[in-house]
């Protein structure tokens, strides 16, 4: 394929590739450069890829394996402290735009290969071993994680704010 043919893929599949770029680091100047290394090491790879339908799997395969590349060389940027966070004020349930937020929140506090595997799982619609060979890890690894992961987000007080569990988090996966 040409060159013209990379730019007018890129160009059709630009939102999902970003949307899935920002789901993978949960910020837009992280995932606009996540894009933009996956999107130049694809460009470099484009003639050895012989199958061109699985260039949007390879992408986000590239994307997801630069995002837990940069994860393992980030230096720790949280110290403990003695003074909690303020906390959320009396507000009323949470809705819509203010829901996404507060559980992109949730997500943030979520280590990050399991945040990854939630994007991958409920964005991408990957499967558990899917999920396991982009990641390189055993399946029931992939399982165990996910329900932790869900089981912090059932828990998590700020999403749970003044409703039972059931109500809180079943509005968050429908």
């Amino acid at each position: 394929m040409t060159e013209a043919e990379f730019t007018a893929y890129v160009e059709e599949r630009r939102a999902s590739l970003y949307a899935t770029a920002y789901h993978l680091t949960g910020d837009r100047f992280e995932a606009e450069d996540l894009l933009q290394s996956a999107l130049f090491s694809t460009y470099r790879a484009w003639d050895r890829i012989s199958d061109k339908a699985a260039v949007g799997g390879y992408l986000r395969r590239t994307m997801t394996n630069l995002h837990i590349s940069a994860w393992r060389r980030r230096k720790l940027n949280e110290y403990p402290t003695e003074e909690l966070p303020e906390t959320a004020g009396d507000t009323d349930a949470m809705r819509g735009t203010e829901l996404r937020a507060v559980l992109w929140q949730a997500l943030a506090r979520l280590p990050e290969l399991q945040r990854t595997m939630l994007v991958l799982r409920y964005y991408e619609g990957r499967t558990d071993p899917e999920i396991a060979e982009i990641l390189d890890i055993s399946v029931g690894t992939v399982k165990s994680s996910i329900w932790r992961s869900l089981r912090r987000l059932r828990e998590d007080e700020v999403l749970s704010f003044g409703r039972d569990e059931e109500e809180s988090f079943g509005e968050l996966v429908a």
